[in-house]
């Protein structure tokens, strides 16, 4: 069991016979009246979202969620395969499963697949990835004395926001939880 005030961004618990992730919450303190929990969560199995309030002092059955690292292999168009590295079985995700991180990963990339009783329902990419620039414009030099920054998409098509001094053709380092470039490798 947890306490409602102890939930954070993607802490994972039971409720009325589902299973939900925290997407955004928000410790209330009003100046009359007792505390609350304002939250944002996510249905895993269903994929609904839903806005709950919680006492702090509400206990809530913490759900038991299976992480494995698995190799991205393709995609057929509609399906993303993986790979257990360990058992060599393949499954496949929808789009709505992998939306947020397919954004990162290339072919043969590694990936933490999250499952409960057994059914793959999120994924995660890794924290950082060095990918190539495909398309940007030109820095124009006299542009680089502020930290203005310009669009820049990456070999997997992912938008990112990149100092002028880089090019087309370029690796640079992402930070995938936030999206912002990093560094150029």
């Amino acid at each position: 069991m947890i306490s409602a005030g102890d939930i954070r961004k993607g802490t994972t618990f039971e409720m009325d016979g589902n299973v939900y992730t925290v997407v955004e919450f928000l410790h209330v303190k009003p100046g009359k009246g007792a505390a609350f929990v304002r939250t944002k969560l996510r249905n895993v199995l269903h994929g609904g979202m839903t806005d709950t309030t919680f006492n702090p002092t509400d206990k809530l059955q913490e759900a038991v969620i299976e992480r494995k690292d698995m190799q991205y292999l393709y995609n057929d168009g509609e399906l993303y395969y993986f790979m257990d590295n360990d058992t060599f079985e393949q499954i496949p995700l929808n789009y709505d499963k992998v939306a947020e991180a397919i954004k990162y990963l290339k072919e043969n990339m590694f990936a933490a697949i999250k499952f409960y009783k057994g059914n793959a329902f999120a994924i995660e990419a890794p924290n950082f990835v060095e990918l190539e620039v495909t398309q940007t414009e030109p820095g124009v030099k006299g542009n680089t004395a502020t930290n203005a920054l310009k669009p820049a998409t990456v070999e997997t098509g992912a938008k990112v926001m990149v100092p002028f001094f880089i090019n087309e053709g370029d690796v640079i380092r992402i930070d995938t939880r936030t999206g912002d470039y990093m560094a150029r490798v």
